[in-house]
């Protein structure tokens, strides 16, 4: 594997995983007032996008932690609905 597919894993960790504290912060305390709407919503979609790209690219880093994003963002999504 090349050194730009490590990379590839290795920042698709880091910024996947960055998005776990925040669902569990909105699911422990039933809140999520200071997440913006507008701004997670364009966000999601934006992430969605690159999971498309990666797909369409055959690039599975991308494939791989944009999909696990999107899974966390929509739970945050619903979470934001859900919990205000």
């Amino acid at each position: 594997m090349e050194a730009s597919t490590w990379v590839g894993y290795a920042a698709g960790l880091l910024t996947t995983f960055a998005f776990v504290p925040q669902a569990l912060q909105i699911w422990r305390t039933r809140s999520a007032r200071d997440v913006s709407l507008h701004t997670f919503s364009a966000f999601t979609v934006g992430v969605a996008l690159w999971l498309a790209y990666g797909l369409l690219k055959s690039e599975w880093p991308i494939v791989l932690w944009n999909a696990i994003t999107l899974a966390l963002a929509a739970a945050i999504l619903a979470m934001k609905r859900r919990f205000g």
